[in-house]
């Protein structure tokens, strides 16, 4: 069996939320999971706590010369192990009511499943600070009781053994906060979800790693301090005492720096994976996708700005997709990209004009929402055709669509792919709408295209000889047989093969034209 490469192992851990669980689940078992973890921190942080006191008390502290070392250690044990008791029931409590709590705790909202409101919402972000608040007093305490009982055997033993437990408390608030805010993530998320409130009195990035440097770095540093200090005082220090204190130090620098660092950094970093793997979703056109938002930090502000921006996105990209449907994507992407100005320009175009023959008689024997029906099936096939040679629909007019081929930008063949498309939107109609029959007119010529109308209405349009002329021409085709008539100098412009395809007629003289147009229908 192959072996397993380190890098997909390591974009396991770091992709994979292993510490903030799922925001999804049921709001009761969410609430039994942070029960949980809150209390595993909370005795985690003072378990790590005792061991930096007991590494500091036996290897690192020098005692005062002339003392009963063993009646000191006796005394300072047993106070220690019945503090560290009394400190870990009382913090699992206190974890256990900062969860369940009534009316106040995090379950009042969580069990039934409902959204929290914005006090509800501090109070899980501020939670971790609370445990952190909470472990400063017992250890405050602690410090207090130590240094008194020591006072007893001697006032150096008992500022060094004060210190020593200082230092402990230190270590163990910065554990219960790291640990905390990881194990309440999955209520941060769902806290979250329905908004961020105003960040009153939560802490941030700056809090989290000025914790994670108390811990690996504050404390030995102190401790070194210390030794200092003892060194300055009439206790003897030998050259073993001094090797054996530095190495502890270092070791404990190292150790608890190395898991504080990590913690931090594992906190700090996947929230901003996540960003970068939603940034790359929506490089790729996708703009449903959208974060869990669990971090209480500058952090998880950003993945709510994120959150935000891409529903900004969406909605642009929906008004977008609308504006090109109602007015063509050809001209709303023109608009997006030059403006939009009143007026317009001088373009040669080919135009195709559809209107559906006996549009009255099938008004008065059809209900309205038939009526509709099948318009819509009729403009579908017309919309698709004319699409898949190049043109646009420029608008529908009751029972009629105008397709312009050649603006707003300029179109090479413009006039073989109007006839073309006059050709097979005939084809279409009587294999896919039968129940219709439609006259086809193909124009073609100079026209003004732009912008019309008022600065606050307006709509894109082509006016000119050649819509009259298509339009003039689909009466006439209503006639034919086929129903698809064109002009002999839209057939020649075409030139090739399409115009192979068109057999030329009469001359007439349509309504409201002075010259007389040479027909041309399909061969």
């Amino acid at each position: 069996m192959p072996a397993l490469s380190p890098r997909p192992l390591l974009d396991r851990l770091v992709n994979h939320p292993w510490l903030i669980g799922d925001p999804t689940m049921p709001g009761r078992r969410l609430g039994d999971r942070a029960r949980r973890l809150t209390v595993t921190a909370i005795v985690a942080a003072n378990a790590v706590g005792a061991l930096v006191v007991i590494a500091f008390a036996v290897l690192v502290l020098p005692k005062p010369p002339g003392l009963d070392r063993d009646q000191t250690v006796l005394a300072n044990l047993v106070l220690a192990v019945a503090y560290l008791a009394v400190a870990i029931a009382l913090g699992v409590r206190w974890g256990r009511r900062l969860v369940e709590g009534g009316e106040r705790g995090i379950r009042s909202w969580l069990d039934p499943d409902r959204p929290p409101d914005d006090a509800e919402k501090l109070r899980v972000l501020r939670a971790p600070l609370r445990v952190l608040a909470v472990a400063a007093a017992l250890w405050g305490v602690a410090v207090a009781a130590f240094a008194l009982l020591n006072l007893l055997f001697d006032p150096l033993l008992a500022l060094g053994v004060g210190l020593t437990v200082a230092l402990g408390g230190v270590t163990t608030c910065a554990v219960a906060y790291l640990l905390t805010e990881l194990a309440l993530r999955p209520v941060a998320s769902r806290a979250l979800a329905s908004g961020a409130p105003r960040r009153r009195g939560v802490p941030g990035l700056t809090a989290r790693w000025l914790f994670t440097w108390a811990l690996g770095t504050g404390a030995p540093i102190v401790g070194l301090a210390l030794i200092g200090v003892v060194a300055l005082t009439p206790v003897e220090m030998t050259e073993t005492t001094l090797a054996l204190t530095t190495v502890t130090l270092c070791a404990i620098a190292l150790v608890f720096g190395a898991l504080a660092s990590l913690l931090a950094a594992y906190a700090t970093v996947h929230p901003i994976g996540s960003i970068r793997r939603g940034v790359a979703e929506v490089q790729e056109g996708n703009f449903d996708v959208e974060l869990a938002v669990w971090d209480s930090t500058q952090v998880g502000l950003l993945q709510a700005g994120f959150n935000e921006m891409v529903a900004g996105l969406r909605e642009r990209e929906r008004i977008r997709d609308l504006f090109g449907r109602q007015v063509g994507r050809e001209v709303a992407q023109e608009a997006l990209a030059t403006g939009v100005d009143l007026g317009g320009a001088e373009r040669e175009v080919a135009v195709i004009f559809v209107d559906v023959i006996g549009s009255t008689r099938l008004a008065a024997t059809r209900s309205p929402h038939e009526v509709v029906q099948l318009l819509n099936r009729f403009f579908g096939e017309v919309v698709e055709v004319v699409e898949a040679h190049g043109g646009w629909i420029n608008k529908f007019e009751g029972d009629a669509a105008l397709a312009v081929f050649g603006a707003p930008q300029d179109l090479d063949g413009a006039h073989g792919r109007a006839l073309a498309a006059a050709r097979e939107i005939d084809r279409r109609l009587r294999s896919s709408v039968r129940e219709l029959e439609a006259g086809v007119g193909v124009g073609s010529g100079t026209v003004v295209a732009g912008h019309v109308g008022h600065e606050h209405r307006f709509e894109y349009t082509v006016i000119g000889d050649p819509v009259n002329e298509a339009a003039r021409l689909a009466d006439l085709a209503k006639e034919r047989t086929p129903h698809v008539l064109a002009s002999a100098r839209t057939v020649e412009l075409a030139g090739g093969s399409e115009a192979g395809s068109w057999a030329l007629g009469e001359a007439v003289e349509l309504r409201g034209r002075a010259e007389a147009t040479v027909l041309a229908q399909p061969a």
